[in-house]
């Protein structure tokens, strides 16, 4: 292997790749074939929740593997890890979230959780968020509040509009013509925006006057990353279609959009199969995601989340740094300005430290560590970062 065959053979998405060449990976550390550790403060952009190479996720694939894998496609085999986390999930979620659809990806649950809902109601119009991101195939695309993105892979699916988020004047827009309100319960891309004055509260009640269905986008602040199991827990607002993946399996490619038995069973019959999937439910993918949330609900990993925040505030002290946002372990450090958050992640990464940049908000530096992460691991970041800053001076990015 080589960066040579990286940049040959590999399809690219951006100009500059970080192109770091892996090893291995466990713990917090991903290690280079230098034999370099990476404190890593990223966790595949939070998708391996529980580290790397977490000794129970990793136990639950190898016994899965040793029963069987893929066996048939989504829905018509009893699959027991399947089942067990669906059962597991639903004891965990409030009454009307009781029916779990397991699919690959985020993006991909969301497009069915946009079918579905359009199914239910019998309307077409979404309403999602300006600077929302839900993914990056058409239907997640087609939400996307920023047009520079979308404008090159038009025509899109139609019938969306759009709010801006936390403005409640813009609620007024939400009428019996919708089929769904379309809402990130913290804003990614956009710079870990988090919801104020009980925006989603009043999103919710507008969404019951008018009779549309609440979608909110849970999959990168759920399972356990904002100090709840699901940030939707902070706001005191419940979807009718709640949309998850990346920390969902530690790692594992995995999404789900899960609703009541009776919003999902439209997706059953008019027409038979309204959604399908083959590899939904992949049981190897269901153990790991089983064994996620079984060690994130039994242990104190959730509630060590809110010290692990306060730390990083405590800690992430700079001129440069003039805010930062999110909750728990999901934190954007919003730096002077551009050059300085480019700066910094990229200087980290020739130090041993993994950052990483945000979609929409060129300002912020991405904090997404694993929820293992110790005090001693985030002490050793953050005194990377200040150290980083206190070097930066105008037009040193390189």
């Amino acid at each position: 292997m080589s960066k040579k065959d990286f940049f040959t053979y590999q399809a690219q998405t951006t100009p500059h790749p970080l192109a770091l060449e892996v090893s291995h990976a466990k713990g917090s550390y991903v290690y280079d074939t230098d034999g370099n550790a990476h404190l890593d403060f990223v966790a595949g952009v939070s998708a391996c929740s529980l580290g790397h190479c977490h000794p129970k996720v990793v136990g639950a694939i190898k016994a899965q593997l040793d029963e069987y894998m893929h066996v048939m496609v989504y829905g018509e085999y009893v699959q027991k890890p399947a089942v067990e986390f669906s059962k597991l999930l639903s004891s965990l979620l409030p009454s009307n979230l009781n029916t779990t659809y397991l699919v690959n990806s985020g993006t991909e649950a969301m497009e069915g959780a946009l079918k579905l809902a359009r199914r239910h109601t019998g309307r077409s119009e979404i309403i999602a968020a300006k600077n929302a991101y839900h993914g990056n195939t058409m239907g997640s695309l087609s939400l996307m509040g920023l047009e520079e993105r979308k404008s090159p892979f038009r025509p899109l699916i139609p019938d969306i509009r759009f709010v801006q988020f936390n403005n409640e004047e813009d609620l007024i827009k939400i009428t019996e013509k919708t089929a769904a309100v379309v809402l990130e319960t913290i804003q990614g891309g956009a710079g870990f925006i988090v919801p104020k004055n009980d925006y989603l509260e009043k999103v919710r009640a507008r969404c019951n006057k008018v009779g549309a269905l609440l979608i909110l986008d849970e999959i990168q602040p759920g399972f356990g990353r904002t100090g709840k199991l699901f940030a939707f827990e902070h706001y005191n607002c419940t979807p009718d279609i709640l949309v998850i993946g990346k920390g969902m399996a530690s790692g594992l490619p995995v999404g789900a959009f899960v609703a009541s038995k009776q919003i999902m069973a439209d997706l059953k019959d008019n027409p038979k199969l309204g959604h399908i999937t083959t590899f939904g439910g992949n049981p190897v993918i269901a153990a790991a995601s089983l064994a996620t949330l079984k060690e994130i609900t039994e242990t104190d990993l959730i509630h060590q989340t809110l010290a692990k925040e306060k730390l990083f505030r405590k800690l992430l002290k700079h001129p440069l740094i003039k805010e930062i946002r999110g909750k728990g372990l999901m934190l954007a450090p919003i730096m002077q300005n551009e050059d300085v958050a480019d700066y910094l992640i990229l200087e980290a990464a020739k130090k041993g430290l993994i950052l990483f940049w945000l979609l929409f908000e060129p300002k912020a530096v991405r904090i997404s560590p694993p929820l293992t992460i110790s005090m001693k691991e985030i002490e050793e970041g953050c005194d990377h970062i200040i150290s980083i800053l206190n070097g930066y001076r105008p037009n040193t990015v390189n």
